[in-house]
C-alpha cells in the first residue's frame, strides 16, 4: 500500500505563489509516475500536471503552462508543484496521485491518491 500526503495549500492573493508537496510512503517512490489533479466546487476533477519516474516526461494542462512547475525528488519520496501567478480560477482542492502505468492526464491511470490540500486564491 502507498500513502500520499499533500501539504502546502492555503489562502493567497491573486498573483501570489504557493508550493505544494506530496510525500509518499509504503513503496519505492521511484517506481511511480506522479500527477497533480484539482477539484473545484461544481466541476469535474481536472488534470493539472504529471511527471514520469525519472522526470523525463512532463505534462501540463494548458491553463497552467508557464505558471506551474512540477518536479520530484526521488531521494526524498516527494513530488512538488510550484504554482506562480495564481489566479482565482486556480482555487480548488489539489490532489497528488501515483501510478505505475505511465505519466498521464487520465485519473484512471493512477492507483494511489492523497487526501488533498485546499488552495484558495482571492481576487
Amino acid at each position: 500500500q502507498v500513502q500520499l500526503v499533500e501539504s502546502g495549500g492555503g489562502l493567497v492573493q491573486a498573483g501570489g505563489s504557493l508550493r505544494l508537496s506530496c510525500v509518499a510512503s509504503g513503496r519505492t517512490f521511484s517506481d511511480f509516475h506522479m500527477g497533480w489533479f484539482r477539484h473545484a466546487p461544481g466541476k469535474e476533477r481536472d488534470f493539472v500536471s504529471a511527471i514520469s519516474r525519472k522526470s523525463l516526461i512532463i505534462y501540463y494542462e494548458d491553463s497552467v503552462k508557464g505558471r506551474f512547475t512540477i518536479s520530484r525528488d526521488n531521494a526524498k519520496n516527494t513530488v512538488y508543484l510550484q504554482m506562480n501567478s495564481l489566479k482565482p480560477e486556480d482555487t480548488a482542492v489539489y490532489y497528488c496521485a501515483g501510478g505505475g502505468q505511465r505519466a498521464s492526464r487520465l485519473p484512471s491511470d493512477y492507483d494511489y491518491w492523497g487526501q488533498g490540500t485546499q488552495v484558495t486564491v482571492s481576487s
